[in-house]
């Protein structure tokens, strides 16, 4: 599911005792929901996409936004997760710094880190990019989640230097922190007029449904399932 609901109000006392006796059968691991699924259901997975308009779904219908078609298609591989949608439009690698503390409060299991592309069109120090995305992983691993960094490339017209720079970004950080990387977001995605929107820049509904496909065994990973 995309959101956990929130149930309150009174119960029966037959119902309480139900749910205790139930509680403790779980703790024991009597019952073990999800069997099937090749991840172990010791606890439920919440997944955050932390990113920007490339996983908030810029100029799509919800049901198209990147993090609605990876929870489908995650269900459809056996693994039952909550994945929470993170993504704002606009944000550099800084704006998803100064709001890890908020992203933090959904409490996720696992994290996909998606964040550097408008650092990229800006210009912006990839010094200044490095040293944010470090601070986010970092974050992230103190609370106890599990990271994998998506990665994004420069353009061209910044120069050779700058693109060289800013690409090794995220394979560094990934072998700095012993995390998953899935080395370009928008594989196979960016440049094909087909898969985007009119701007070239936003994958449109085919486009989403590519980096999915593409990305899923690497999720799959991250989440602990078996291949």
């Amino acid at each position: 599911m995309l959101r956990r609901g929130c149930f309150e109000g009174g119960r029966p006392s037959r119902y309480r005792a139900f749910t205790r006796v139930l509680k403790q059968w779980i703790a024991v691991g009597v019952l073990t929901a999800g069997a099937a699924s090749p991840v172990a259901a010791a606890e439920q997975i919440r997944l955050m996409v932390l990113g920007d308009s490339l996983t908030a779904g810029y100029g799509l219908p919800q049901k198209d936004a990147f993090p609605v078609r990876l929870h489908a298609a995650l269900e459809q591989s056996g693994i039952s997760a909550v994945v929470i949608n993170a993504g704002v439009s606009g944000d550099t690698t800084a704006g998803g710094l100064a709001r890890i503390g908020w992203a933090l409060a959904d409490k996720p299991t696992h994290a996909i880190v998606e964040l550097g592309a408008n650092d990229a069109l800006r210009g912006i120090d990839p010094k200044t990019t490095r040293r944010n995305l470090d601070a986010i992983v970092s974050r992230l691993q103190e609370a106890g989640v599990k990271v994998m960094l998506a990665g994004m490339y420069a353009p061209p017209n910044w120069g050779r230097e700058y693109e060289a720079d800013f690409r090794s970004i995220y394979p560094d950080l990934a072998k700095k922190y012993g995390i998953g990387l899935y080395p370009f977001f928008l594989d196979g995605v960016a440049a094909r007029r087909e898969l985007n929107q009119a701007d070239g820049i936003h994958p449109n509904e085919k486009g989403v449904a590519v980096i999915v496909e593409r990305i899923l065994p690497s999720v799959r990973r991250l989440l602990g399932a078996k291949e």
